[in-house]
């Protein structure tokens, strides 16, 4: 391999000096030398209108390392909203979450993706004329915001984490088949500004090649989020996909879901061992095999949640295991409840 497990630790603790800088102090949330945070998704449901309420859950829930979506990002900086035109109810991508015109909006599941990839919930009604020429107005606007930002726009994201004591390790840049070049360098120079160590994506094998040479110029890990949907042959979701895209460059590596793998029949424990050095971070979650659900109660599914902490634990892996809820919310429960649960599961599994 041409990153070392050695070199992986060295930029895993790249973006923990930035959030020391700043005088916080960061919230404890490694277990057994396992690093436990969550992707800023799985707080969809709260981060609009408020995408404070994201920080907010971080401290609540006691975790410190976050993996922030892009649609998240621009909202905490600002970034105008989009109008929810045809939007059904769950849609989760919340202020700035809109696309370049004629670009897809980043923080989107990739095609194809399978039952259990990230989506929103609902269907999308047809728009109206009126409200086709008000959902091209609010993405020019928009993009006239993108064109304007720079490095300090993205810093004064990091911050809002750092003085919460949250650590922003990852970006989650979310990037499709009709993104044009300058699209995908819109994504590097947001991951630079906000000092993480690297990016997750969902994506095609596609875009991982159009990816490859950028992230080798940016010198930036890109880990490439997997799905369950092995029909098709563009997607991640084969051990054959995960060879190939690693392929590219040295820079493509792996976001592994450890939920989605295991639905897709594959055995998470043996592929960490063989891949580790090239694995950026993991998301958490319990599916049930064959390309079965999600379930609330983690520990009654298939995915190997235990034996694959207690490896992260045994190795010492320095990747993080990120939290990723997307069940449907039990009746007299909410995400926060739901969260907590979930990393005291995970917390015990490391015991």
């Amino acid at each position: 391999m041409d990153i070392t497990r050695r070199d992986l630790g060295k930029l895993a603790l790249a973006s923990v000096p930035l959030a020391r800088a700043f005088g916080a102090k960061l919230i404890d949330s490694k277990f057994g030398g396992v690093q436990v945070g969550a992707i800023t998704y799985s707080f969809n449901r709260i981060a609009s209108p408020d995408p404070e309420a994201i920080v907010k859950a971080y401290i609540e829930i006691g975790l410190g390392e976050a993996e922030l979506m892009s649609n998240h990002c621009e909202a905490l900086a600002g970034a105008p909203a989009m109008p929810a035109l045809g939007r059904g109810g769950g849609g989760g991508r919340g202020p700035g979450g809109a696309p370049p015109a004629g670009a897809p909006p980043t923080g989107a599941p990739p095609a194809g993706a399978q039952p259990g990839a990230r989506r929103g919930g609902g269907g999308r009604a047809p728009l109206t004329p009126e409200q086709q020429a008000e959902r091209q107005a609010a993405m020019e606007k928009l993009a006239r915001w993108r064109a304007s930002t720079n490095a300090g726009t993205w810093k004064a994201v990091t911050k809002k984490f750092n003085d919460a004591g949250v650590d922003v390790a990852l970006l989650c840049y979310n990037m499709q088949d009709n993104m044009k070049d300058e699209d995908i360098e819109y994504g590097f120079s947001m991951a630079e500004g906000l000092g993480v160590k690297g990016i997750t994506t969902s994506t095609t094998l596609t875009m991982a090649k159009r990816i490859a040479p950028v992230a080798d110029k940016h010198k930036l890990l890109v880990g490439y989020h997997g799905h369950d949907a092995t029909n098709d042959s563009n997607q991640t979701a084969t051990l054959e996909s995960y060879d190939t895209l690693m392929g590219y460059g040295k820079y493509n590596g792996i976001n592994l879901d450890i939920g989605h793998f295991t639905a897709a029949g594959y055995d998470a424990v043996a592929f960490i061992k063989q891949h580790h050095d090239r694995i950026t971070n993991l998301h958490v979650k319990d599916r049930k095999k064959d390309h079965g659900p999600n379930v609330a109660e983690w520990g009654t599914g298939d995915t190997p949640i235990k034996a694959v902490m207690q490896l992260l634990k045994a190795e010492k892996y320095p990747f993080p295991a990120n939290l990723e809820l997307e069940y449907p919310i039990p009746e007299g429960s909410d995400i926060i409840a739901e969260a907590k649960k979930c990393l005291a599961y995970v917390k015990s599994c490391l015991a």
